[in-house]
């Protein structure tokens, strides 16, 4: 009984911050029509992210990868998060800063959707890799929160969580993503 009170607090934050995500809705449904598009264009899904983010990109892209909730074919997504090889090497040869940049140089082409997941929208790394994804003319989208970050002037689509508080903002990350693959897999 000890947190009960605590975890009230949280719940109704919790809550109020979901209540507020409706005004994205609309926002959330063109960038799932964008997955759409970029799927029968014959493109793929590349996300990516740091930290809880990280894992965030992650569960989406096995999501797409694997299934949602429809049985169908496996479709196109890569976690740029995924390759320590990858990472660690270029983060030892050009900076931390690259790791994600660099994949995307490599992996990413015009008829791509990118990903940045960053509670913040300031992530270097994220930025970045979405100002190469841009250069390539993918289509760039960021799930931030707070402000939008960096992330605002830079993205096609930010989908800016209307919280400044980390934990609920990768809690609406994961609802959104899930709406995004029913969005993905729906006829």
């Amino acid at each position: 009984m000890k947190y009960v009170d605590y975890l009230k607090g949280e719940h109704a934050a919790h809550m109020a911050m979901f209540n507020a995500l409706e005004s994205l809705f609309p926002l959330i449904s063109e960038v799932g029509i964008q997955l759409q598009q970029c799927i029968q264009r014959g493109g793929k899904v590349l996300l990516m992210g740091n930290g809880g983010s990280a894992a965030d990109s992650q569960h989406i892209a096995a999501e797409i990868v694997g299934r949602y909730k429809k049985e169908r074919k496996g479709l196109p997504a890569i976690a740029l998060t995924t390759d320590t090889s990858i990472l660690t090497s270029v983060g030892n040869d050009y900076g931390y800063d690259y790791i994600f940049a660099r994949q995307i140089e490599a992996l990413c082409r015009p008829e791509d959707i990118v990903i940045g997941l960053t509670t913040s929208g300031n992530s270097a790394n994220v930025v970045k890799a979405i100002e190469a994804a841009k250069a390539t003319g993918a289509i760039t989208v960021g799930l931030t929160g707070g402000t939008g970050g960096k992330l605002t002037a830079l993205c096609d689509y930010n989908i800016v969580v209307p919280s400044s508080v980390t934990a609920r903002i990768q809690e609406a990350h994961i609802f959104i993503g899930h709406s995004l693959c029913e969005i993905l897999e729906s006829d």
